[in-house]
């Protein structure tokens, strides 16, 4: 059975062992304080607090750090079905400035997925539910499994 055809049950069992073991061995993301608050096949909710050390010369969140926050929903939404998959190319446009001690969340729905390519967007929005940026990322798919058969 293709993981598009498991039952939801054991494709939301999959989602999160694939995204857990991904999380565990992913440094850069720890780094940026992002937390996974909900994981789903296809689907991600993550957070990140903007620190003081997020900030850029005029006081706002670097908008580096936010396209690699949205990156990283991107990435955990696309190894969702647990087959080894990468960034192919990715796209944002910054709506709005984030600031010191803002909470930003990330929401990450494939909208396309083969077995070799697909096609995820993110909304990163604030505390407020003010939009932030959207970001358009494409995968694709390589050989592998993103956490050990069980």
């Amino acid at each position: 059975m293709a993981a598009t055809e498991l039952p939801d049950e054991a494709a939301q069992l999959l989602a999160e062992r694939a995204v857990s073991a991904m999380y565990e061995r992913d440094v850069a993301s720890g780094a940026l304080g992002l937390r996974i608050l909900e994981v789903r096949a296809d689907f991600i909710r993550a957070a990140m607090s903007v620190r003081a050390d997020m900030v850029n010369g005029h006081d706002l969140c670097h908008r580096g750090l936010i396209f690699t926050f949205a990156d990283s929903a991107f990435a955990f939404c696309c190894n969702s079905h647990n087959v080894v998959t990468v960034g192919g190319s990715a796209s944002i446009d910054f709506i709005a400035p984030a600031r010191k001690g803002d909470e930003l969340v990330a929401l990450a729905k494939m909208i396309s997925r083969t077995r070799r390519s697909g096609i995820c967007d993110v909304v990163v929005s604030n505390q407020r539910g003010e939009t932030i940026a959207k970001f358009r990322g494409r995968s694709a798919g390589e050989q592998g499994t993103v956490a050990q058969e069980q």
